[in-house]
């Protein structure tokens, strides 16, 4: 018998049938103070007031009280008009900004779930134990490109490049052109390099303006493939329709798609630049990232010592650092714990160099030329290391 049907029986026993309190408590082997509450209950609002009632307690000293949880329900809304991720881990890393104490994720998550419309149910996926996951164990490692379209207002159809370090998630240049040709993919990678230094390898999709591998018609590397194997860059590509490789830049790409959709549409090529460089800035510095333990990319970036390329040269391994000399004839480097000043002299100022390292000897290459312009064996009690009498690279006995 159902709790609400046996508490209607003892009532109109007692009523109806004239059983006294004392032998209807014996009968039903309840206490004689719960019949006396049923009888009021009955006679106060009927039978049915006899349905048994909620043995929660009216208040709960560890309840969210209603203040967060609307104001958890307020930033959910705040970071989805601005276009950015608003889960229940972004939203307690704002909270933990605003407040000593903020809810944990299980209970902002528990939050969102309560309140209808406010979470779209997702179809069952994987565990993110079974995800195989691989990154660059260092900055510049490796460093991730590829190209997505966008339109300007008037649906004028543009495209936008991009340079990723795989290690750290961050964005090392974003740039819109007309169109991304095989010179824009080059230009791109050597100013990027001019801020961020070489990366160790580079990887990207099969298209042609990365690679000509799958070319059907005769004809040797693009432009791109000749300027990183001159840097002993290693070139690393995706297997054809899988661009599950190229994941991280994938996923990018719409995480920059949801942050543009929610604001106006730029009608010029140089308002979707700014747009571009205030989302660089957001995704950098103010957006903290799942796969990095809830740490920015600007922070992961710097965390580690940036790797970088080695070649084979004169039966040596040397590093590859890319660098410009200054107005006073210098390079920097850190060599030993410490940073180094090379001289190079006064007449290749503003001249792009490549600085090979292996062991305390150095070459230093001027890029444009392939000339070497100096040569350094570094002294780790001297910061300023002057450059020595330049010697030409041995030449090959004939055969």
């Amino acid at each position: 018998m159902e709790n609400k049907d046996r508490n209607e029986v003892i009532v109109l026993a007692v009523v109806e049938g004239g059983m006294s309190v004392t032998e209807a408590a014996t009968r039903f082997g309840v206490s004689r103070r719960w019949i006396h509450t049923l009888l009021a209950r009955y006679h106060h609002d009927g039978l049915q007031a006899l349905t048994p009632r909620s043995r929660a307690p009216l208040t709960s000293p560890t309840a969210t009280p209603p203040a967060l949880r609307t104001g958890v329900l307020q930033l959910r809304a705040d970071l989805t008009s601005q276009g950015l991720d608003a889960g229940a881990e972004s939203i307690h890393d704002r909270l933990s900004l605003e407040v000593d104490n903020p809810p944990s994720v299980s209970t902002i998550w528990r939050i969102l779930k309560r309140v209808d419309g406010v979470i779209t149910p997702q179809p069952h996926k994987r565990p993110r134990s079974s995800w195989i996951r691989f990154e660059s164990p260092a900055p510049n490692g490796c460093w991730q490109s590829d190209m997505t379209h966008w339109h300007l207002a008037g649906n004028t159809g543009v495209e936008i490049i991009t340079w990723l370090d795989d290690h750290s998630r961050m964005v090392l240049h974003i740039s819109a052109h007309p169109a991304v040709t095989g010179r824009v993919v080059t230009e791109t990678f050597l100013a990027t390099t001019r801020t961020h230094g070489l990366p160790a390898s580079t990887l990207t999709d099969n298209g042609m303006i990365f690679t000509t591998r799958f070319a059907r018609r005769k004809g040797g590397p693009n432009h791109f493939e000749h300027v990183i194997a001159s840097y002993g860059i290693t070139q690393k590509n995706g297997h054809p329709g899988h661009p599950q490789t190229q994941g991280k830049i994938e996923r990018f790409h719409q995480t920059l798609k949801k942050w543009l959709a929610a604001r106006p549409e730029a009608a010029t090529m140089d308002a979707l630049q700014d747009q571009l460089g205030q989302f660089q800035h957001v995704y950098n510095t103010q957006r903290p990232h799942r796969s990095l333990g809830r740490r920015t990319p600007a922070t992961a970036y710097t965390a580690l010592p940036k790797t970088g390329p080695t070649i084979e040269l004169l039966e040596r391994h040397w590093r590859v650092r890319h660098d410009t000399v200054d107005k006073a004839g210098l390079i920097t480097l850190r060599w030993a714990g410490k940073l180094r000043h090379l001289a190079i002299g006064r007449a290749h100022k503003a001249t792009p160099v490549l600085l090979l390292v292996a062991g305390d000897d150095t070459l230093v290459i001027d890029h444009t030329t392939g000339e070497i312009i100096a040569e350094h064996t570094l002294n780790p009690d001297r910061d300023y290391q002057p450059k020595k009498p330049q010697k030409p690279l041995p030449k090959e006995e004939p055969m």
